[in-house]
């Protein structure tokens, strides 16, 4: 075995008492942060010494799977299956003392608790952290999970996101108001088909879109937009052809794993998740993607938009919606896996399926409430807090405003409503 590996599978079972486990195996796994930069990790799954892997595959019940970062040697998350632990002299807090727990995290991953992070909820032996600076929240998040047995023992922990560092961040007084952000929720307040799946009903709502903007209020970045956007391109492109392809699609199996050698993860050899999709790349792209519809989908030339292109785990994903979509919470899309070299589409997946849930569903009422008369009703119920949002063209976390409200109106009658009890 390569000697870097077995000094960190050594390093591991000494850290976590072991002694009672054997190295079942282990494999690289990368991903690319929000800063470009790939991070490689080490996943170790270690069996009981009395336990072998179940008839179907499935990992014995003490289990415990670590995986750890190659550069910083700490552990991202270390889970003992089903909750139980054999390890001797493990990790262990005797009278489960917040204070205590939250001295070892600031420990083990060099966070600063109040900073960098802080406590969202707890549950008898779970504590569950999210990532802040200096209290505020952050987008996109980052989480730490915690949790132990009734003699204190841990049996779970996770650190997964972001917990930005001090360089990255553009410090400012918060000086944002709903006032100022006034025609901003108008814009804003949709008219959408919500689900109730409790009643089987759909009901047109006008909800508000929930949003960030920025300090100055000059500026708006999506919520729910993590990815690094010199990779995640936008392309709004609507496709057509003049004849359908005869020849049928042939699926093919998608490589969810990447097979990684040590050499590659100890030299931090950059994935190619971490590359800009080329103009070139973007045509091959598109031309995959217009003979895969010209075959599944024949008659529906002009129907269907090329919106993103992104990669991941070697990939092209390309995200395509149809031209014209109803209001519902949930649109039509298609997803193409699209290979790297050969630029052939291997496979693809629709939510035509998923959406067809929605077929036996109750038809929504008819509107008479318009989108002035509603937002009159919810103006008072918008939400803006603080929030610092990761702003990739920049490169920093900037402080921003969160614009949300947890309340609707019933557009067929004009109820107000709470959206969590659709």
């Amino acid at each position: 075995m390569d000697l870097r590996i077995q000094e960190l599978i050594d390093f591991t079972k000494t850290k976590l008492g072991l002694n009672n486990y054997y190295l079942q195996e282990h494999r690289f796994y990368r991903s690319v942060n929000s800063c470009n930069e790939t991070v490689y990790t080490l996943s170790m799954e270690w069996f009981p010494n009395h336990a072998v892997q179940e008839d179907d595959g499935s990992n014995p019940d003490g289990t415990a799977s670590v995986e750890i970062d190659l550069k910083s040697r700490k552990f991202k998350s270390v889970i003992f299956v089903m909750g139980k632990s054999y390890a001797e002299n493990g990790i262990t807090f005797s009278n489960l003392n917040k204070e205590d727990i939250i001295k070892w995290i600031e420990a083990e991953t060099e966070l600063t608790y109040g900073e960098q992070f802080r406590l969202n909820r707890e549950e008898g032996g779970e504590l569950y952290f999210k990532s802040c600076i200096d209290g505020v929240a952050v987008s996109p998040p980052g989480y730490i999970d915690i949790k132990f047995d009734r003699e204190g023992m841990l049996t779970l922990f996770s650190i997964y996101g972001q917990f930005p560092s001090k360089e990255l961040i553009k410090e400012e007084k918060y000086d944002l108001s709903l006032d100022r952000l006034e025609q901003l929720g108008k814009e804003q307040l949709k008219l959408i088909e919500y689900p109730s799946y409790e009643q089987k009903k759909l009901y047109p709502i006008y909800a508000l879109e929930e949003i960030f903007a920025t300090n100055n209020g000059t500026k708006t970045i999506p919520f729910g937009v993590f990815a690094n956007e010199s990779n995640f391109l936008k392309m709004d492109q609507t496709i057509f052809w003049d004849e359908p392809m005869k020849k049928p699609f042939e699926r093919k199996k998608i490589d969810w794993i990447e097979d990684l050698t040590a050499d590659q993860a100890f030299s931090c050899e950059p994935s190619p998740d971490a590359f800009s999709i080329t103009k070139v790349e973007q045509k091959k792209c598109m031309v995959a993607v217009k003979n895969l519809l010209c075959q599944e989908y024949p008659g529906e030339s002009g129907n269907w938009a090329l919106k993103e292109l992104y990669r991941d785990k070697g990939s092209i994903h390309a995200t395509l919606k149809a031209v014209h979509q109803d209001y519902r919470v949930f649109q039509r899309k298609i997803k193409v896996w699209i290979d790297s070299k050969s630029f052939q589409a291997v496979n693809y997946m629709d939510s035509k399926l998923m959406l067809k849930t929605f077929d036996d569903f109750q038809s929504p009422g008819q509107v008479t409430i318009t989108k002035e008369d509603a937002y009159e009703k919810l103006k008072s119920m918008f939400e803006l807090k603080p929030y610092y949002v990761f702003d990739f063209k920049q490169k920093q976390y900037v402080l921003c405003g969160k614009l949300d409200c947890h309340y609707g109106v019933n557009a067929s009658n004009g109820e107000v409503i709470a959206l969590d009890d659709l």
